[in-house]
């Protein structure tokens, strides 16, 4: 697997599978996964992505050993797309709420967790951030949703896996607040795009980091 480290984020191109295997139970305190939903996203009429070329990798769901495997080596999970797979029924689902989309987007997502809590609600327009044309992955969420969900269901020092990297931008919101982060992604085209996206944004986060201020210089009244 090739490995790829930038701050606290540790990145493999890989199969998840291969590196599932080799963790102890509960080695993470918490995966946050966007599985393939099998609805031919990669190829869907609004990807604008033709560049990264014709991909397949969401013609289907993963199977239930990969459900089994991410609940084996994490406490607790957030797992996108939970409407299609079989988990067990949940207290604390999420909606992401993504107000008025055009008729061929879809107006929220559910999320399924481990979580015993109420259920919770974000809200924001799956386009703030960037264009769909300038994505890096079709389904890519914005960065404020992952911080959110960090915010919500991670605690100070708890390590985050996310199996399914897409666009990364669960490892920039992991990075912009601290916490460290393993991630996977097995297509080579869309790792080394979500790579680029990262470092370029801790790169413009450092244009904004205010200037470090001089040693104070004790000097003599002559």
């Amino acid at each position: 697997m090739r490995k790829e480290v930038i701050g606290s984020a540790t990145l493999y191109l890989g199969d998840c599978m291969a590196y599932m295997a080799t963790l102890p139970d509960k080695h993470f305190a918490l995966a946050i996964a966007d599985p393939p939903y099998g609805i031919n996203a990669a190829n869907g009429a609004h990807s604008n992505l033709a560049h990264l070329g014709n991909k397949k990798w969401d013609e289907a769901i993963p199977d239930d050993v990969y459900f089994f495997e991410l609940m084996r080596v994490s406490k607790n999970q957030v797992i996108w797309g939970g409407n299609y797979f079989f988990l067990p029924p949940a207290r604390c689902f999420i909606f992401w709420d993504k107000h008025q989309m055009p008729p061929s987007y879809a107006h929220g997502e559910y999320a399924w967790t481990s979580f015993n809590e109420n259920a919770k609600k974000w809200c924001g327009r799956t386009g703030d951030e960037v264009s769909v044309r300038n994505r890096c992955h079709p389904t890519q969420k914005p960065v404020k949703l992952y911080e959110w969900l960090l915010r919500n269901y991670a605690k100070p020092g708890d390590r985050i896996l996310d199996t399914h990297g897409g666009s990364m931008s669960s490892v920039i919101a992991a990075i912009n607040n601290g916490f460290e982060i393993t991630c996977i992604e097995k297509d080579e085209d869309y790792f080394n795009a979500a790579v680029k996206r990262v470092n370029e944004s801790q790169l413009q986060g450092k244009l904004f980091e205010e200037p470090s201020k001089p040693d104070a210089v004790q000097t003599e009244m002559l």
